[in-house]
């Protein structure tokens, strides 16, 4: 079983290349973030045509967050079972442009879908950015993921079969970053933040990932600007958290730069990992 994760950085933008890499790397799950679409507007054929089903949970040009399985989907939870998120139809750029610069949390933002897929629950997360140290749009951040760790606490199993895949906007180590000293004082990299995705290893959570690949200097997120990519100036804040009945039947895990590269790219690459029967 193959479960994958991709900030796709829009969808309706991206979709040839998520079928391309669909037909080329065959995961059984593939877990999607910043799909920038509605619900309504989540391109369900396609997905069919290509054998998987997908469950979508979007706002319409801000965030949103998704499933493609061929393994089945079952028991969707979106948004923590918090209830709606905001709808934003995008009619009028300016005004939600406006809106998103004033909100000062994340509570109303597709940012969380689950489902059972294959017999593994799996998460599909776009943790906030948090812009700069000692802003709301941080502390917001640092609210998301209480957030997290409290549904994880009230709802899930560490002895279960999960995985929590995504966009976490945190480098969980130094080695996680091309060179620390280039982070002083930003986000993704600052304690509180790392702290809160050691919660998650404290609850039960393994980084599958670093199971394979304990080596640094591998990315996940490369700027588009200045040609970090090919620089090699990137981060790693994609992950893949697995509970240890998961951990324990991951054969292999890679990130594939490949889908980082030629036309129309997202500024993520893939992750994914391979478990046994």
């Amino acid at each position: 079983m193959r479960i994958a994760t991709w900030n796709v950085n829009s969808l309706k933008a991206r979709l040839p290349r998520v079928e391309e890499w669909l037909a080329q790397r065959a995961p059984d799950v593939l877990l999607m973030q910043e799909t920038k679409l509605s619900d309504e507007a989540a391109p369900d054929m396609p997905f069919q045509m290509a054998g998987y089903e997908l469950a979508h949970h979007g706002e319409g040009r801000w965030n949103g967050v998704a499933i493609a399985s061929r393994v089945g989907i079952a028991n969707v939870v979106t948004n923590f079972g918090d209830g709606p998120v905001r709808h934003s139809p995008g009619a009028d750029a300016i005004a939600e442009a406006l809106e998103a610069e004033a909100s000062d949390t994340s509570a109303d933002e597709a940012r969380m879908i689950s489902a059972v897929c294959g017999g593994v629950r799996v998460v599909s997360i776009y943790a906030p950015n948090g812009r700069a140290l000692d802003t709301p749009f941080y502390r917001s951040k640092l609210a998301w993921f209480d957030r997290l760790a409290r549904w994880l606490r009230d709802t899930q199993d560490p002895g279960g079969s999960l995985v929590i895949g995504g966009d976490f906007n945190v480098a969980p180590a130094d080695e996680d970053v091309y060179d620390p000293r280039d982070f002083v004082g930003a986000t993704h990299v600052s304690p509180a933040e790392r702290e809160a995705v050691a919660a998650l290893r404290e609850w039960g959570l393994v980084d599958a990932y670093r199971l394979h690949h304990p080596e640094p200097g591998k990315f996940s997120w490369w700027d588009y600007r200045a040609g970090n990519f090919h620089k090699g100036l990137g981060m790693r804040i994609d992950h893949l958290y697995a509970t240890r009945a998961v951990a324990d039947r991951c054969t292999a895990a890679e990130i594939d730069r490949d889908a980082r590269k030629g036309q129309l790219p997202s500024d993520h690459a893939p992750v994914y990992i391979d478990l046994t029967d």
